[in-house]
């Protein structure tokens, strides 16, 4: 397996260079060359898996074993999900008038990032250990991929992290989670402005080639195509238990609803799809709803500005892991995704070919739902069930909820739950309900906190220069 640049630039590249890296040279995203097609009888078989094993196998399709033997790869997954708080790492509730919720947050942060997140921890650890090199990490979050990511890697020597978060953004107890963790290896931000405008200064400096080089420079966030890889699980592993039958042929379709921010992980689900896995995919999104207008109608384009919801972690308006799929359902026609995406970075909007709008439609439904309807939905669940979503869970089970109302239940369907309730205490209080907070969490708000910040009109590229410059000098000390 090789991987190449979603534009065309960089072709034959390994996974580990993959692993190491951010953008690509050229702009554009890593992707693997080929995606592998799955017949029926290993669907079969895999419908037996755990989700550790389920990870494994997913993983060892697209890292040559050359690259990581099997039996190391094993002990790498093992180890990724020894803290996590559920015995099977993730669990899915079964709920009355046909809702499904895979709860997909039972890792250190109380986020679905900790899954893939957790993986990529260990596998930079296995290969910088290999090579005796060292790494920085550079993160941009809105909320859930820096705690997690922090996580990862606290403590470690080959790896230092930098994360930049939108300040009065995100929810209290994920600012905690980040600024709580006081190690050498950790640096944190809070920066004057939205998830997609620190996004700005992050990709200036992975576009200086020579820079990143030299200083090891690489990313966490959804760029990293490892983190793309191991989301494809959630996929196989929610199929597999919402499917009425693993024995039909062909086997029965699978609905799954994704609250989608940047697109990481409704990509991962293109991908399970393209591998032969039976499902229908749903991305919901909140008020910020660039995905939504784009699979309905073609029109890719930045709204005027990003509006502050209840679902904080996918407030954004430049999914840039619609790179990918643009890229997979264009057949991988790297000129065209090239001239695209140039264009939408220099006029915030662009054009899609009409064939590609089309195939957008066929492979992806969507919905937009707003705070109100997160807030009905979280109260319903409730009522229904005594179960307590987070906002963002609340944005797919909307979408459930609205299709069971107008009696569209043909086929199974899979809400994915992307973190917990306890993350989001203001959201549930603004539901009537009660938090349920759990003492790990309550901890956090007499801990030590560390951050500097970024302001508005300040240079927030030349600041990062000047941090990674000093983490360079730190270890030469």
């Amino acid at each position: 397996m090789k991987y190449m640049s979603t534009r065309g630039g960089l072709t034959n590249v390994s996974f580990e260079q993959v692993l190491f890296s951010g953008y690509a040279p050229d702009g554009g995203l890593f992707m693997p060359e080929e995606i592998p097609s799955l017949d029926l009888a290993t669907l079969q078989k895999w419908s037996t898996y755990s989700y550790p094993e389920l990870v494994e196998e997913v993983c060892a399709l697209f890292i040559p074993r050359e690259d990581l033997p099997r039996e190391d790869l094993s002990d790498l997954v093992n180890k990724a999900f020894r803290r996590f708080r559920h015995k099977d790492v993730v669990q899915l509730a079964t709920l009355k008038n046909g809702l499904n919720v895979l709860e997909l947050w039972h890792g250190m942060t109380y986020a679905f990032k900790d899954l893939a997140m957790s993986c990529v921890g260990q596998l930079l650890q296995y290969f910088l250990k290999k090579r005796k090199k060292h790494v920085i990490i550079l993160v941009g979050t809105a909320g859930d991929t820096g705690s997690s990511a922090i996580e990862s890697i606290r403590g470690a020597e080959c790896m230092n992290i930098i994360v930049l978060l939108p300040h009065g953004r995100c929810s209290p107890i994920q600012v905690l989670q980040m600024t709580t963790v006081i190690e050498d290896n950790i640096h944190v931000f809070a920066v004057d402005g939205t998830s997609d405008e620190l996004d700005e200064p992050i990709r200036k400096v992975f576009a200086n080639t020579e820079f990143v080089k030299k200083h090891n420079i690489m990313s966490l966030n959804s760029i990293n195509w490892a983190r793309v890889m191991v989301q494809i699980v959630h996929y196989f592993y929610a199929y597999f238990h919402c499917s009425p039958s693993k024995k039909e042929t062909p086997l029965p379709l699978v609905e799954i609803v994704v609250p989608t921010g940047a697109a990481g992980n409704i990509t991962a689900g293109c991908i399970a799809q393209m591998m032969g896995l039976p499902i229908r995919l749903v991305a919901v999104v909140n008020e910020n709803d660039i995905i939504h207008r784009t699979i309905h109608n073609g029109d890719f384009s930045l709204a005027d500005s990003i509006k502050a919801s209840l679902a904080p972690s996918i407030d954004i308006q430049e999914p840039y892991n619609m790179e990918r799929i643009f890229w997979l359902l264009s057949d991988k026609d790297s000129i065209s995704i090239k001239t695209m995406m140039e264009e939408f970075q220099k006029l915030g909007k662009a054009n899609l070919p009409g064939d590609l709008s089309r195939k957008l439609s066929e492979s992806l439904s969507s919905s937009t739902v707003n705070d109100d309807n997160v807030i009905e939905t979280m109260m319903r669940c409730w009522r229904e069930n005594q179960y307590l979503l987070c906002p963002h869970s609340a944005v797919a089970v909307t979408y459930h909820y609205q299709q069971l109302d107008l009696g569209a239940t043909s086929i199974p369907r899979c809400c994915l739950a992307t973190a917990s309730a306890v993350k989001f205490q203001e959201a549930v209080l603004k539901a009537g309900l009660t938090p349920e907070v759990p003492p790990e969490i309550r901890a956090l708000e007499t801990m030590e906190t560390r951050c500097m910040s970024m302001k508005k009109g300040e240079d927030w590229e030349k600041m990062l220069y000047n941090k990674i410059e000093e983490i360079g000098a730190l270890r030469k000390t």
